[in-house]
């Protein structure tokens, strides 16, 4: 187990940024993103809905490029040095937090392997490692009360999919604002053929109270349609 926690923490300081960072940088894709709103006894009062097509305009640089250079079609890559500025590594810090630091919050269990998406991978269980773990932000309070299991790629390190759950109700300062009862989230990431993973679905649910109203708040965002940015010759 420790060394596979040190192969996941390798990978996400050294290779998640970059994975992001060209994923974006050759790939258009259909996102699809709703959000359902309920009232305290579950039912549907509201719904939105958005849809985009992220890097179209990468596509259409790609396709004049090729058409100017009159060269051979052209996968559009990055610069390494390019790649260690990506925003994407904010994310993956969660603002402030190292990746090491957020590991030792937690106590891992490694439970099994199972095929996913037909690749062979850990199944790992993870609770908070202490009930005293510091707080200094409204953050901590979140982080600190996440559990849940994770899916690692066995060749890649990479975490395929995840299901996280807050172990018990966080309190927003102090109750005032209002607690956030129920807060649960599951991912599952796919592997492009070039070795670049990305987040194909993501949902997650939200019970909780904002001042005096109860609100029941579901996400669900898709990735679909991907195609590979290339610069082709007209």
């Amino acid at each position: 187990m420790d060394f596979l926690l040190q192969q996941i923490v390798n990978r996400a300081v050294s290779q998640e940024g970059r994975n992001d960072n060209l994923f974006d940088m050759n790939y258009q894709y259909d996102r699809i993103r709703t959000w359902e709103y309920r009232n305290n006894r579950g039912e549907l009062k509201s719904t939105k809905e958005k849809s985009s097509v992220e890097n179209k305009s990468l596509s259409i640089a790609a396709k004049a490029a090729g058409q100017s250079a009159q060269s051979k079609p052209a996968l559009i890559t990055q610069n390494e040095s390019d790649t260690d500025s990506n925003p994407s590594t904010t994310a993956l810090k969660l603002k402030e937090y190292s990746v090491p630091d957020l590991v030792k919050r937690f106590q891992f269990t490694l439970v099994g392997r199972e095929k996913l998406n037909g690749r062979p991978a850990f199944v790992v269980d993870f609770k908070p490692a202490s009930d005293q773990l510091e707080v200094k932000s409204l953050a901590d309070n979140f982080i600190n009360k996440t559990a849940g299991r994770i899916w690692v790629d066995e060749q890649d390190s990479a975490i395929a999919q995840a299901q996280l759950h807050l172990t018990e109700q966080v309190n927003v300062l102090g109750g005032v604002v209002g607690p956030v009862r129920k807060f649960t989230c599951a991912f599952t990431r796919l592997r492009t053929p070039e070795g670049y993973w990305f987040v194909r679905n993501m949902d997650w649910h939200l019970e909780g109270r904002v001042v005096v109203v109860n609100r029941i708040v579901d996400y669900h965002e898709r990735k679909i349609n991907e195609q590979r940015i290339m610069a082709t010759v007209l």
